[in-house]
């Protein structure tokens, strides 16, 4: 197995939505905002070489919006992905299989782009697989009115209609051998049955965080996003995953924070707190 981060640009959200109650005084010592009160974040994939599957965990947020959509995010770098992932030494029709964590529209935006003559819409990768789960999809393809501006229809419906969408099965909160050395935890906070892989690679736990722990700006208890449909189950949530990552020694894969890609935590008085960040590359 051999595992590569793989960038597909940087946007700026809210910084007072992305960590909802906290006061700006205090998220803003790890998360400096604009004079818009806009901060950073990446989108950042992972791709996993494993036998003969390629799996792309997530796919940013695309390019076939309008101008004035991505004129609301501050879109940097646009249309880096496959240029990146040429540099690995693949394309797009290599990919096997495109996990989506969630189907918001910075995860999954970049699984489906516009036909040539730009009256449709068909997947990237014709190749693969696209996985989900049959509850999330459902909460997507029905949204909520709190959640409808991130389900974006022309995102998530041309996946099934191509025929290439199947269900990952939820087996309570964690799924294993969803893959090879790949496992699924499934948390509700942020929004119904999110996927977070943990992928065992070279005798540690890798886990791909989506929008569980943004950021190491998230890692206190009470930094929990505006953004999640039910914050309560998130601080639950967060509060058995960080123990858990700590007495597991888990390397944490950070696929929003601008500037950590990695990190590792430890237990403290205070709670559980960060240790180290480093670059993927660094320690692997």
């Amino acid at each position: 197995m051999k595992i590569h981060p793989i960038n597909t640009g940087n946007f700026k959200l809210d910084g007072g939505a992305m960590f909802g109650v906290v006061p700006k005084s205090l998220w803003s010592r790890t998360n400096p905002a604009d004079s818009n009160n806009m901060c950073d974040w990446s989108m950042r994939c992972m791709l996993i070489e494993d036998e003969d599957r390629l799996i792309l965990i997530d796919t940013g947020i695309g390019d076939k919006q309008d101008e004035k959509f991505f004129s609301h995010f501050y879109l940097s770098d646009k249309n880096i992905f496959e240029p990146n992932l040429k540099k690995l030494g693949f394309s797009v029709d290599d990919v096997t299989d495109v996990f989506l964590t969630h189907l918001h529209f910075d995860h999954c935006g970049g699984a489906i782009k516009r036909t040539k003559d730009g009256k449709g819409f068909e997947p990237v990768f014709k190749n693969a697989t696209y996985w989900s789960t049959e509850k999330h999809w459902k909460w997507a393809t029905e949204p909520n009115a709190r959640e409808k501006a991130s389900f974006l229809k022309e995102n998530i419906l041309p996946i099934e209609e191509s025929g290439q969408l199947k269900f990952i099965e939820r087996q309570g909160d964690y799924t294993k051998n969803v893959f090879n050395n790949f496992d699924v935890l499934f948390v509700d906070g942020h929004t119904e049955s999110m996927m977070i892989p943990h992928i065992h690679y070279k005798e540690k736990t890798l886990i791909f965080m989506a929008d569980l722990l943004p950021s190491v700006g998230h890692l206190p208890l009470p930094y929990v996003m505006g953004y999640d449909t039910r914050p309560l189950i998130t601080l639950d949530e967060k509060e058995r995953f960080l123990s858990n990552a700590v007495n597991n020694d888990a390397i944490l894969f950070l696929e929003h924070d601008f500037y950590n890609e990695c990190c590792t935590l430890q237990q403290t008085e205070r709670g559980v707190r960060l240790k180290e960040t480093f670059n993927f590359s660094d320690l692997f």
